[in-house]
């Protein structure tokens, strides 16, 4: 499987980004799309992931209720809006792809995109 992110740029706090990840390969064998990001100087965190079927999404408490993970099976898509954007939202982002594991944890995804940098001015 390999993943595409793409989507990421400038923004200015309060503003608004929708990051895209198209996958490729054997996407039938993924379960669980994530989001995941890493800040500067800061470990790799889990942002948002969401199921085969769309219908289980699971976000970290510091994006809840300002980002949307979505996916299109259909064109092997998964999307990330993010609203309300901080600075402290500044980072690289990866989408991820798993078999079946759990959904935040980031050593269980088997598959990794190549990063899109988000970058957030206050």
């Amino acid at each position: 499987v390999q993943l595409q992110a793409s989507g990421g740029g400038l923004v200015q706090a309060g503003g608004s980004l929708r990051l895209s990840c198209a996958a490729s390969g054997r996407t039938k064998s993924t379960y669980f799309m994530g989001w995941f990001r890493q800040a500067p100087g800061k470990e790799r965190e889990f942002v948002a992931a969401i199921s085969w079927s769309g219908y289980s999404t699971y976000y970290a408490d510091s994006v809840k209720g300002r980002f949307a993970v979505s996916r299109n099976n259909a064109e092997n898509t998964v999307y990330l809006q993010m609203n309300s954007l901080k600075a402290e939202d500044t980072a690289v982002y990866y989408c991820a792809a798993q078999n079946l594991g759990s959904a935040r944890n980031g050593r269980e995804y088997d598959y990794w995109g190549q990063g899109t940098l988000v970058t957030v001015s206050s």
